[in-house]
């Protein structure tokens, strides 16, 4: 009887968990990556907002060469019914949606529908101005394109581009594993956390080799100012108002992916990350290998 009242005793007694690895510190982030990183938000803000303004004056897209008025490839409008109220209309392609309220027509500065493509929420300055609008998006824009460059420098000349952002063999074989984690919201730990994965390092290089440098090119190709340096870039997408489509494109691709962006900060931990891009230190989750050299860990480098 003692000996069964024991091992009831044994089986009741609570199981220790085991001590959680404790976390520890790497430089993740240089300076001139840092500030590079802040300009840009401030940049694509700015030129996101001042964009919306300028698409506002004739909120329709087209491909080609020319307006084709009657058949655009998207457009924002306005109809009215019998009663003279108004109604938000998007239309892509042949397709067409009701759209009041956020697209189309919106609240105006006194609270009544008005006619307005994208809602002065959305646009810099509120109110409609072409004119300001194309003055703010066109100095951030060259800002823009002055950082981008510099940070294109950077990357090559401090190989973080081959040490940190190039695709690896093992990082093909983990693709589609990276998928699945990312469906699960699983976020890396350890030594695994140090370093991009796949799904990362193809995002920043789309964002860094494609969607920089085109909404770039096709901002210019839209001036027919440009058409002795960039005729050539002109006719190769088809037109002047095709090179205004793709520019508007990509900038919902920079959209999309500073959403993306941000939801990945929120649910990885805001403080950790934020901190890391305003003073370079990065906390990394679980515990580290111990055949990890302490040297390469004070210079590691992610952005």
């Amino acid at each position: 009887m003692a000996a069964t009242n024991a091992a009831m005793d044994e089986m009741a007694r609570p199981v220790p968990m085991p001590a959680q690895p404790p976390a520890w510190t790497i430089y993740r982030h240089r300076l001139p990556v840092r500030i590079m990183h802040w300009i840009n938000v401030v940049c694509l803000f700015v030129m996101v907002g001042s964009g919306l303004q300028i698409f506002n004056a004739h909120p329709a897209l087209y491909w080609g060469k020319q307006s084709t008025f009657v058949a655009p490839a998207l457009m924002l409008g306005a109809t009215q019914d019998g009663d003279h109220n108004l109604h938000g209309v998007t239309k892509i392609g042949s397709h067409q949606f009701d759209t009041t309220g956020v697209l189309g027509v919106s609240a105006g500065v006194n609270g009544k529908p008005r006619a307005r493509g994208f809602p002065s929420w959305a646009t810099l300055p509120g109110p409609q101005s072409l004119a300001m609008g194309r003055q703010w998006h066109f100095l951030f824009a060259w800002i823009f394109a002055i950082n981008g460059s510099l940070y294109l420098l950077w990357t090559f000349a401090s190989k973080h581009f081959s040490r940190d952002l190039a695709p690896t063999g093992s990082d093909w074989r983990g693709f589609f594993r990276s998928i699945v984690d990312h469906i699960k919201f699983k976020h890396p730990h350890g030594e695994e956390a140090t370093r991009y994965n796949i799904l990362q390092k193809l995002a920043y290089l789309m964002v860094i080799l494609v969607f920089g440098p085109g909404i770039v090119l096709m901002g210019l190709a839209m001036s027919p100012h440009m058409d002795s340096v960039l005729g050539w870039l002109v006719d190769l997408v088809g037109g002047r108002q095709s090179a205004r489509t793709i520019h508007f494109i990509i900038a919902f691709g920079f959209i999309g992916f500073v959403l993306i962006h941000v939801f990945e900060v929120l649910i990885s931990g805001v403080f950790n990350q934020l901190r890391s891009m305003i003073t370079g230190y990065y906390s990394v989750p679980g515990g580290r290998d111990d055949a990890h050299d302490a040297a390469k860990e004070d210079s590691h480098e992610i952005e």
